[in-house]
C-alpha cells in the first residue's frame, strides 16, 4: 500500500481523534497501524470518527472489519532455539 499525503492526514485524524477519546496510543510507524486504527474507530461511538475510519479504509483499500477485533493471546510453540546469543528488538527475537 503506498502513503501518500491523504492517507497520512487521515491516520493522523483519526489518531487524535482515538488518543482523546479512548486514550489509544497508536504510532504511525507500527506495522499493524491500520488495523489498529479502524478496530478504535469501530468501537467509537462518535461519528465522525467512524467516518474517518471508514475514509481510512477506503484509502488504504483494506476491508472495515465488521465487529470490534480484539487482540488475540498469543501462543508460542516450544521449539529448540538455535545456540547463541538472543536480543530483543523491536519486540521481536533476533539470533546472533
Amino acid at each position: 500500500m503506498e502513503l501518500n499525503k491523504e492517507v497520512l492526514d487521515c491516520m493522523k485524524a483519526l489518531r487524535r481523534r482515538l488518543r482523546e477519546e479512548q486514550a489509544v496510543d497508536i504510532r504511525l510507524s507500527q506495522p499493524d497501524a491500520i488495523t489498529a486504527m479502524l478496530a478504535g474507530s469501530l468501537r467509537s461511538s462518535d461519528e465522525q470518527t467512524r467516518h474517518l475510519g471508514l475514509r481510512l479504509a477506503e484509502l488504504s483499500e483494506q476491508p472495515q472489519p465488521t465487529t470490534p477485533s480484539r487482540p488475540q493471546p498469543s501462543v508460542e510453540r516450544a521449539t529448540a532455539e538455535p545456540a547463541g546469543s538472543v536480543r530483543i528488538y523491536r519486540g521481536q527475537r533476533i539470533y546472533a
